[in-house]
């Protein structure tokens, strides 16, 4: 490859993630500055619950399609179309709070209409990069958006904190629409080239679920594993609509706390994600994944445990690090073995369906942890969560022992 090519396509692929890296730092700032108001406003875990409800269902319907309407349109346009629509969400709603403060149901509406959004423009972006960046170059340039991209989620709150202390909500909600501004000039000064496209055609979406479904069933510790995440979903999911509930209304924190808890998770993640990428491949992945599912599962249950008072806030802030930690720990041995393991014709369908029911997992587990936490409190379905993951781990690493058993037995 020429200079000039690797100078152009670095040119290309940097300006685009750079104006999308501003754009997700506004988002997650104003994220965070939405679900705060909303917290500190009801004190309501039954409200946190709708609001993640929201923010969820646009995935779990529209996820599946969404992927063929990118791959029929220009993918330039999608970007700029979701980043925009994106924006202009955040100012309709700030002129409501120019005029009176809105109901907080409106919140989880802003919410759920920031989700359709997103739902196209992370398919189109995806969709992009191989267009930009030539194949020897993906795995450098995807590194470098996964850079920028954990930074904007330890920024974003960080900003949104001091901006939510500072400022009225409706100038927070209007550097949402600069940041979309921003990505929607980077994407149009670069020229995105489309692929060739041929006759279309009816996809069959039900029939490739089933042969997506049909991979995973084969691998019978795959399948395993995956009935135990799926399960495990249902428990775990919710908490990411209760952090802030813990800290604004167990705890008695402020806006500041709130935000060290998100950096502590996300900066979790990023050591465990230095760490695997440092000490190289994992041979035998299901005791991995297993240790970080157990680690997922006790600092649940430590959380739930922790006393209402500030002098345990900073255990419960350690605890959310281990958690994203394990989290990452779990999440990528589990994606590596079904890259290793499952037919390359067939991974986009198996990750698909994975992806659609741990969607679903997010909605159905917030119908039972919402009025179960407005009754009992939020750190009660930490408890719980805790609990019923640690029965999980324990059930799927057993079960997977078992089939490892019976292989060997049959191979002798």
């Amino acid at each position: 490859m020429s200079q000039n090519n690797q100078n152009s396509w670095k040119r290309s692929f940097l300006t685009i993630a750079a104006g999308q890296t501003v754009s997700l730092i506004g988002s997650a700032a104003v994220q965070f500055s939405l679900i705060w108001w909303l917290a500190s406003e009801t004190g309501s875990p039954f409200m946190m619950s709708i609001a993640g409800m929201f923010a969820f269902l646009p995935q779990l319907f529209l996820g599946p399609f969404v992927g063929v309407w990118v791959d029929r349109l220009s993918r330039k346009i999608v970007i700029i179309a979701a980043d925009l629509f994106i924006g202009f969400a955040a100012l309709v709603f700030a002129l409501f709070f120019l005029v009176d403060t809105p109901p907080y149901w409106s919140a989880c509406v802003i919410l759920g209409i920031r989700g359709i959004g997103n739902v196209f423009h992370t398919p189109a972006i995806q969709a992009a990069v191989p267009m930009l960046v030539p194949q020897e170059e993906l795995v450098r340039a995807n590194g470098w958006s996964q850079f920028m991209q954990s930074g904007a989620f330890l920024l974003g709150p960080v900003l949104g904190a001091a901006m939510y202390a500072a400022l009225p909500l409706w100038i927070i909600l209007m550097s949402d629409l600069a940041g979309a501004l921003v990505a929607s000039i980077t994407v149009a000064l670069v020229k995105i080239p489309d692929p060739e496209r041929k006759t279309q055609q009816i996809p069959h979406f039900f029939r490739e679920m089933k042969e997506g479904a049909a991979v995973i069933w084969q691998d019978k510790k795959l399948f395993i594993v995956t009935t135990a995440t799926l399960l495990g979903m249902l428990f775990y999911a919710p908490l990411s609509a209760y952090y802030p509930l813990m800290t604004s209304d167990y705890f008695k924190a402020d806006a500041w706390h709130a935000s060290m808890v998100e950096f502590s998770y996300a900066g979790g993640m990023m050591l465990c994600a230095i760490i695997l990428g440092k000490f190289g491949t994992i041979k035998n992945k299901f005791p991995v994944i297993h240790i970080g599912f157990l680690g997922m599962s006790l600092s649940s249950l430590f959380c739930g445990l922790l006393p209402a008072n500030m002098f345990w806030f900073w255990t419960f802030a350690a605890l959310c690090a281990l958690l994203g930690a394990s989290c990452n720990l779990y999440n990528i041995s589990y994606i590596a073995y079904m890259q290793e393991t499952i037919p390359p014709e067939r991974m986009g369908r198996a990750f698909s369906l994975v992806g659609s029911l741990s969607s679903a997992a997010m909605p159905l587990g917030l119908l039972v942890a919402g009025p179960i936490t407005e009754n009992q409190g939020v750190s009660m379905w930490f408890f719980i969560s805790g609990i019923s993951l640690v029965i999980l781990t324990l059930l799927s690493a057993l079960f997977v022992f078992l089939q490892k058993a019976e292989s060997y037995g049959n191979t002798v």
